[in-house]
């Protein structure tokens, strides 16, 4: 694997050279150091993983055959256009929700002499992705499926975003809005198809299927990124921030988290009181108070139950698929995320 991110950070490398040096607009000194620097910090700074999927799963679908550098390339190019679009969401989402920081240093917006341009910036990685798809894919057959993957999922991310926002901040903290069924609609589009299906559409894409007739391994991989999700939220209350790398606030933020919406299923009248009277607020005692909820509930043990039988129900989908190739590509997917605890 070493070497395989070792090969993807040279194929940055060389994307990053070319958008710095694109003929359609003239650079300056000064503007081409703001956009190296831009890229820098935002794009490569993650664990990844979207990106390198790609090329494991466009490994996989060519069933364990030698890839060609050109097709090492080009796996590792589209995974970096998922990066791109990662970071174009990164970016604008942590002006949006007011954060301070992000993969452990402080936001893009919160650098000095940065501020509002960030926006703009957000906008210019966006527009990096269809140069990268331009400069490398323009030739191949499926150069027009790749461009409406990618508008596809940016819509469906956006929209996913739109209905958290207005969720967690109109109408100031009303709990009785979040359910199980808004929070799957969130974290299905918001996140599930452009960091679950994205990376297997792209390799399909490449290996000449039509993403269309792929239904099925769409909805198994909406359903591991919900999973996904899931755990993230269980995690942000009962992962070790040690091993997580960041101290949870979802209870803080107001975040229409899995937990939250198990709670307000489970509890009694006086236990919902308790939730609407304390959960959102900055505040230790509040955060106290619905942790030591969660506990009374049992909300680690319906979690471990919610684990294996979403694990065992995505088992048996991805088997019952007719591609050996693609049966691989899903369970190395679900093997990454299986009980993890980070």
């Amino acid at each position: 694997m070493s070497n395989l991110r070792a090969k993807f950070m040279e194929v940055y490398s060389v994307l990053k050279s070319e958008l710095i040096n694109d003929p359609a607009f003239e650079f300056t000194d000064v503007s081409r150091q703001w956009i190296e620097r831009m890229l820098d910090y935002n794009v490569p700074g993650g664990k990844l993983n979207r990106g390198l999927s790609v090329v494991d799963s466009f490994k996989l679908l060519k069933e364990g055959r030698e890839l060609t550098d050109e097709e090492v390339f080009q796996s590792c190019a589209l995974g970096w256009c998922i990066e791109w679009l990662q970071a174009y969401f990164l970016v604008l989402d942590d002006i949006m929700d007011g954060s301070h920081t992000r993969r452990g240093q402080p936001c893009w917006f919160r650098q000095p002499k940065i501020g509002m341009i960030a926006a703009n910036d957000g906008i210019i990685l966006r527009n990096h992705i269809p140069r990268i798809l331009k400069n490398h894919f323009r030739v191949m057959p499926y150069y027009v499926d790749l461009l409406d993957l990618f508008n596809e999922v940016e819509f469906q991310t956006a929209h996913g975003q739109m209905i958290d926002l207005i969720t967690t901040h109109e109408g100031e903290k009303d709990l009785s809005k979040y359910s199980l069924e808004i929070h799957r609609r969130i974290v299905q589009y918001k996140t599930a198809y452009y960091s679950f299906y994205l990376p297997v559409a792209c390799a399909l894409v490449m290996a000449g299927e039509n993403v269309e007739s792929h239904a099925d391994v769409k909805n198994i991989l909406i359903e591991m990124g919900t999973y996904f999700q899931v755990q993230d939220d269980y995690l942000d209350c009962f992962g070790d921030p040690e091993v997580i790398g960041k101290v949870g606030t979802d209870i803080q933020d107001f975040k229409c988290s899995w937990m939250v919406v198990k709670a307000l299923e489970l509890s009694n009248e006086e236990q919902k009181k308790l939730l609407h009277e304390n959960y959102g607020k900055d505040d230790q005692e509040c955060i106290a108070k619905v942790k030591e909820l969660y506990n009374v509930l049992d909300l680690q043990g319906v979690f471990v139950e919610y684990e294996s039988s979403s694990y065992d129900k995505l088992t048996k989908s991805i088997e019952a698929h007719p591609s050996k190739a693609v049966q691989a590509v899903l369970k190395s997917f679900l093997a990454k995320i299986y009980k993890r605890q980070k």
